[in-house]
């Protein structure tokens, strides 16, 4: 039975606003603490990426707790409420840091690190049962799809809504809680506009998975079976399929996290323009919304390995073109406007990614059961999640020891030096570039389930359950 338009939708809004705080957080932190509280970058990135994958290895067993649950209220939706809860007090303690703390002291320091842990941990409870509902109250094919793509649009339109519009409402509400104008460049006067738009976030997040989770029923779509912890795991790693889409998110993750760690300090030192940032994600994110939203038209006339296969091609050409428009020198701190080309560029095949690797993932699961005999979407979407984390986690310690590295000066009105910038350029297009082509080679290589053999095995499914 088909999930009704008013599910989608509200699921859809669930995505929306859980991707609000996720890139709130994974954009816009590292650059808080760096440019705006003072503190040392290295730090940062190393604090981040071991609370980062310190969470990410709690990831299977929240998806082991998740497949065990049973209550009145269905196994997802009383863990995507709790943890949505806990998060959003969470994201206003991570900036509501105490004014008269030193950046380089250790309360400040102590600080960011047991929040950040209890973000990620938090984030968890909700995300890894969000998610795993999708292939429970689907089946393969166009129902599957067509909600993977509303779901990943509306994330899409979560990603892009604090990424374009933090460096402008974060500045206007500093000014009006200071009852003065901020002066573009002056970050270190940011600190009290963060914390109220954090509030805000914080407050549309709650609102979203409280409208999900009263929407969307648990109806699944096949019978589970309770299995020991042991069971779960063997079977998570007999499913070859699924280990070969965690393969590929590392890579698209990493990559897209590298670049966008380092691209508001692009932005900033390297373009001299931080208001365009704001205006060239917009561009970006339409991009990547658009191809989201078209990808149930595209796939009337493509396959999913297919629309695969370019959007890696996509992504790899907008990196290699935004470094050759950095070193031929066509864009200045007021005609920067032309990056926007590989930026969508960029983000619409990143759109393209996002939605079929979900759709593969899922895939992964009718998969696991078709071979093993063992249906667990929460252990196998607890892996996304994993390389999620495992991947921002990497990519965010290396774009702190890379600012640390090249010499990157933070401080109001900092000029750079040819060799910073230079460097800065090659580490946010290269190492994407190159973890891109690693993704897509295994790829290739690995990946076995395509259009002909999930109606094989949809159709064994069927059978099985009819029988049963």
């Amino acid at each position: 039975m088909e999930i009704t338009g008013k599910q989608k939708a509200a699921f859809g809004f669930g995505a929306f606003g859980k991707d609000v705080v996720y890139m709130l957080i994974a954009t816009y932190l590292l650059n808080y603490y760096n440019v705006v509280l003072k503190m040392d970058s290295v730090f940062i990135g190393i604090v981040m990426m071991g609370a980062r994958v310190f969470d990410a290895f709690n990831d299977p067993i929240m998806g082991i707790i998740v497949a065990k649950t049973r209550s009145r209220w269905g196994r997802f939706r009383p863990w995507i409420l709790s943890g949505t809860v806990l998060n959003a007090f969470v994201i206003y303690a991570l900036f509501a840091v105490p004014a008269s703390w030193s950046p380089s002291g250790a309360p400040m320091k102590t600080w960011l690190a047991v929040f950040y842990v209890l973000w990620g941990v938090t984030y968890t409870f909700m995300d890894i049962p969000f998610w795993s509902m999708i292939p429970a109250v689907t089946v393969p094919g166009r129902d599957r799809e067509n909600l993977t793509s509303i779901a990943r649009t509306c994330s899409g339109i979560g990603d892009a809504i604090p990424t374009v519009l933090t460096n402008t409402v974060v500045p206007i509400l500093s000014g009006l809680i200071a009852g003065k104008r901020i002066a573009s460049g002056n970050y270190s006067e940011w600190r009290s506009g963060y914390i109220a738009w954090a509030i805000i976030i914080a407050a549309v997040f709650v609102i979203s998975e409280i409208i999900m989770t009263l929407s969307v029923s648990e109806k699944s779509a096949y019978e589970t079976e309770t299995q020991g912890v042991g069971d779960m795991f063997k079977a998570l790693f007999k499913n070859d399929q699924a280990m070969t889409v965690v393969l590929s998110i590392i890579c698209v993750y990493t990559s897209l996290n590298i670049c966008g760690n380092l691209l508001l300090y692009f932005f900033q030192f390297d373009v001299k323009n931080a208001g365009a940032y704001s205006i060239f994600t917009a561009a970006a994110f339409l991009g990547q919304v658009i191809m989201m939203m078209v990808i149930p038209l595209l796939r009337r006339r493509f396959s999913k390995n297919s629309l695969y296969l370019f959007g890696f091609v996509l992504q790899i050409a907008g990196f290699v073109t935004i470094l050759i428009m950095a070193y031929i020198g066509v864009y200045t701190s007021s005609r920067w406007q032309i990056l926007c080309l590989p930026g969508i560029m960029v983000y619409a095949g990143y759109g393209i990614l996002n939605v079929i690797m979900t759709i593969f993932l899922s895939d992964s699961v009718d998969y696991g059961e078709y071979k093993n005999g063992s249906r667990d979407e929460s252990v196998i979407f607890s892996m996304q999640t994993f390389t999620v984390k495992l991947a921002s986690g990497i990519a965010v310690a290396l774009a702190g020891v890379i600012i640390k590295f090249i010499g990157l000066n933070t401080g109001d009105g900092a000029v750079q030096t040819a060799s910073t910038i230079s460097n800065l350029r090659l580490f946010m297009t290269i190492p994407s570039v190159i973890l891109l082509i690693i993704g897509l080679i295994s790829y290739k290589a690995l990946y076995k389930l395509d259009d002909k053999k999930m109606d094989e095995i949809s159709k064994a499914l069927e059978e099985k359950h009819h029988k049963g």
